[in-house]
């Protein structure tokens, strides 16, 4: 179930998900990077990252913030589960937290060194509540959380990223530059502070999520090279190596995929162990 925030919280938060799986048996949950930052409440058991070199299996701590990601994460359960994910704007967890974006990257973080104490009193009603009153806790607890905040330069990422999206991640550094009038070393700076990755990183991302968005919506009669010309990509080995490296499958492959959500995808059954 996928739950849009209110209106003075959607600066911060897209969206809210909501995921029950009652598979007793490993499951496999890919996570892969969709421009965005994410806050994973995992609720009855813990998600597992793998297997270490002492055949013990390295559990996720019960909440944890997840930045920018280079690639794909694979996570497991091996009981059932209930995920409840935040996930943010671009540049949302910066503006609510003040803290540099790209000291997430590509980083799993639990929640206490991030939050103060009032996310592990969250986490405990959490688990205790149907989908409704989780998303009543959630809302009150950022709307807590934006009291007189501030960040400033806000305009410049703000403007940037409806830029970006405008032209669905199809853009130079050229162009940028002279739509906002910043340089590109200004600009870099700013979107590593605030999003976490730099401007052509980012409009990687978006424009790979409009393929996805592409392939989703496609006809019977349209095939996958018309669709990855339109979505800007020079062909089908350019789609198909930057596809892999944010996925770890092909176009194809994720068609017959159990798909979730835009940036998670389940596969079953499992066995890392």
């Amino acid at each position: 179930m996928q739950v849009s925030p209110p209106k003075e919280l959607s600066p911060y938060i897209k969206h809210y998900l909501f995921l029950d799986n009652t598979e007793t048996a490993v499951q496999k949950f890919r996570l892969f990077s969709d421009g965005n930052t994410g806050l994973v409440f995992s609720v009855k058991s813990k998600l597992i990252s793998g297997i270490n070199k002492f055949d013990a299996k390295d559990y996720l701590p019960t909440s944890f913030l997840y930045g920018q990601l280079n690639g794909f994460k694979d996570l497991y359960s091996e009981n059932e589960i209930t995920l409840i994910i935040v996930v943010f704007q671009p540049n949302g967890i910066h503006q609510l937290l003040g803290i540099p974006a790209n000291e997430f990257h590509d980083a799993i973080i639990p929640v206490e060194d991030v939050f103060d104490q009032k996310i592990v009193a969250l986490q405990e009603k959490l688990s205790q509540q149907n989908n409704q009153l989780r998303i009543e806790l959630l809302n009150h607890f950022f709307r807590s959380m934006i009291t007189a905040k501030l960040v400033s330069n806000q305009f410049i990422i703000d403007n940037s990223l409806n830029f970006i999206i405008a032209n669905k991640g199809q853009f130079s550094i050229k162009q940028l530059v002279e739509y906002t009038g910043y340089t590109e070393r200004h600009l870099e700076r700013k979107f590593k502070e605030c999003i976490g990755l730099n401007p052509k990183k980012f409009g990687n991302v978006v424009r790979l999520h409009h393929f996805l968005k592409l392939l989703k919506d496609k006809t019977e009669d349209t095939n996958l090279t018309t669709i990855c010309y339109d979505a800007g990509f020079s062909d089908q080995s350019h789609l198909i190596k930057e596809f892999k490296k944010h996925t770890g499958i092909t176009p194809k492959e994720y068609l017959y995929t159990g798909k979730l959500t835009n940036n998670l995808i389940k596969r079953f059954p499992a066995s890392p162990f």
